[in-house]
């Protein structure tokens, strides 16, 4: 379900979408988001009667330094960086790539982001990154497969994104003058579906799926209980 947050141009309630066995995510519980930096007093305001108890920001050091949100340094806001900054940089050719090699550099960060979700108590947790596409997308897509929703619908669910940020990489293609730049960009800032097909493939043959991945990175048996009984109804 969208939600009208003035200011952000991608946040979706994820309340209400089936699981394998016939139930559905509870709303208000998990709602992505691009980054929270360009909310209007308005949209904060909306933010505070969401019910949200948590903002989960994705982003590095530089770009919460560079660019804070209006929730930075409150007692909402939780940061849960998805690389360390001792890593260098990923220097991978396309999105499926850069997105795999993050997974496999770091699954302590990743399990860490998913645990956050599932320590809170009650109300909803906002999960964002920059654009609300690739970190956000996984992190969210591994906390909908423990749930237990089926694969289309979580790559449905990510596939909303394209139509949210459309007009957001036509208004940065149109704001670079080099053309030689645009299938870089392209690539790294459009968002395909076949994108998280991958990158879920890529969980299932290397670790056994995205609990087992979770495992891998820290996570518990309890935590996996807690974050399903979060999230479904």
């Amino acid at each position: 379900m969208d939600l009208d947050w003035p200011g952000c141009r991608n946040v979706r309630d994820v309340g209400g979408l089936p699981t394998a066995d016939g139930r559905v995510l509870k709303d208000g519980v998990l709602i992505r988001s691009d980054s929270l930096q360009y909310l209007t007093a308005d949209g904060v305001e909306e933010v505070r009667r969401s019910g949200v108890r948590r903002i989960l920001d994705l982003r590095g050091d530089g770009e919460v330094a560079a660019s804070p949100t209006p929730f930075t340094g409150t007692p909402l806001a939780v940061r849960q960086s998805l690389q360390d900054p001792a890593d260098p940089d990923h220097g991978q050719p396309t999105i499926v790539d850069a997105c795999t090699w993050m997974l496999d550099q770091r699954p302590e960060l990743f399990a860490a982001a998913v645990k956050a979700i599932a320590d809170e108590p009650e109300g909803a947790v906002v999960v964002h990154c920059h654009g609300g596409k690739d970190r956000t997308g996984m992190v969210v897509a591994l906390a909908l497969s423990v749930a237990g929703v089926p694969e289309d619908e979580i790559v449905a669910d990510y596939y909303l994104t394209q139509a949210r940020l459309a007009g957001w990489l036509e208004e940065q293609l149109a704001a670079e003058p080099d053309t030689s730049k645009h299938p870089e960009m392209i690539e790294f800032r459009d968002t395909r579906a076949e994108s998280i097909v991958a990158i879920l493939r890529h969980l299932d043959t290397k670790y056994g799926g995205a609990e087992a991945y979770l495992l891998h990175g820290g996570i518990t048996e309890n935590d996996l209980s807690n974050l399903k009984a979060r999230l479904v109804g």
